[in-house]
């Protein structure tokens, strides 16, 4: 997100906007497949037996419900910013919108840092988990899709880190920034959006 004293050239932001969703609209994702039938294919094949354990953690043939009264098969619990050598800050995703929105994490400016989606996933294996985000500050400034995987169900909360980002610097640059975010997967199910707002300030404790 880094972003300088200069502002933002519309004509830039548009055209990032077009490759990227030129790009998804390329890719073509797989035909969803129902665990046991993921499972029974190709038990042969000894590489592919290896990458299914792999992807179920060993729940096997066993049905993972977390939450019995959620349908869903991810269940989105935080957002963590991760900042080498500082302590994660997180946002309860589990809060309510207003709650989630009324939250704002600090980060200093020029200083780079990750986000980090922690989730569970129950009762089948979801293929194709994408996290999209939108950054505004009077302006749309930024936008990015990032693939984040398939997943199996697992009793143990699962997790995925971005790319490392920067966080804009300058007296310009500093200031809230209202983010959308959403966590989607091939098939097009949202899982959860919220709104939350990043803060850069001169220093952490300015």
């Amino acid at each position: 997100m880094a972003d300088g004293d200069a502002e933002v050239p519309q004509e830039a932001v548009a055209a990032g906007e077009e490759d990227e969703e030129c790009a998804t609209a390329a890719y073509i994702p797989p035909k969803p497949k129902a665990l046991d039938e993921i499972l029974k294919a190709d038990e042969d094949d000894e590489s592919l037996r290896k990458y299914k354990e792999a992807l179920l953690g060993g729940a096997g043939g066993e049905t993972i419900i977390i939450d019995a009264n959620n349908p869903n098969r991810v269940i989105v619990k935080s957002l963590s910013i991760v900042v080498a050598d500082r302590a994660d800050q997180e946002i309860n995703l589990e809060m309510s919108s207003q709650e989630i929105k009324d939250q704002k994490i600090v980060l200093k400016e020029g200083c780079t840092y990750k986000v980090r989606v922690n989730f569970f996933v129950q009762r089948d294996i979801v293929q194709g988990l994408r996290y999209q985000h939108k950054v505004y500050r009077k302006i749309n400034v930024d936008k990015k899709t990032a693939m984040v995987g398939s997943y199996g169900p697992k009793k143990e909360i699962q997790s995925w880190t971005a790319a490392e980002d920067e966080a804009p610097s300058g007296m310009l640059a500093r200031g809230d920034y209202k983010i959308e975010s959403k966590f989607t997967d091939d098939d097009k199910h949202i899982y959860k959006e919220w709104t939350w707002t990043l803060q850069i300030k001169k220093d952490w404790k300015d």
